[in-house]
């Protein structure tokens, strides 16, 4: 299934809808702005909350935390041991660690679990700038996980790179 997602992440605040391939919203990120930290959740169409991404504040490295109704879902950070500088680990709280690698900023990466991918992360079938597509390879796969660890990863090398 693939995910249409217009993100604006330049702007703090900003709410964005993800839509399907249909056209139809399926998701939206709400930003929260004016917090101490960076805070975001992933709403479904009708508007329930299904994950959300906080950046961790007293960290050595970026990480983002994924909470799932109030408990910890999973941890995302930049690989600590890569050569490549778009090189993102993904710790869930059930022991499975997924990869996230490729150029992030660009908006083509991929993720993997154990070097199989999950999702596919492009933008070159849009002429706009902020448009990329999130293909979700597996029916059984966790839509709304995968596209929060995309959330994720693009803001925490947006971050970086503004910091740089």
């Amino acid at each position: 299934m693939k995910y249409l997602v217009r993100d604006k992440l330049i702007a703090v605040g900003d709410d964005y809808w993800i839509e399907d391939e249909e056209g139809r919203h399926a998701f939206l990120v709400d930003g929260k702005a004016l917090r101490l930290r960076d805070t975001l959740e992933l709403k479904d169409a009708q508007g329930q909350v299904l994950l959300t991404l906080r950046e961790k504040v007293f960290s050595l490295r970026d990480t983002m935390t994924l909470e799932r109704a109030g408990a910890p879902l999973a941890s995302v950070r930049r690989k600590r041991l890569s050569l490549l500088r778009n090189h993102y680990r993904v710790d869930l709280v059930d022991g499975t660690e997924l990869d996230v690698s490729g150029r992030i900023l660009d908006r083509e990466f991929k993720v993997e679990y154990q070097d199989e991918p999950l999702a596919l992360i492009s933008r070159k079938w849009f002429r706009m700038r902020e448009t990329y597509a999130v293909d979700v390879l597996r029916p059984e796969a966790d839509a709304s996980l995968l596209l929060a660890v995309a959330v994720c990863v693009i803001r925490m090398a947006e971050r970086e790179r503004e910091s740089a």
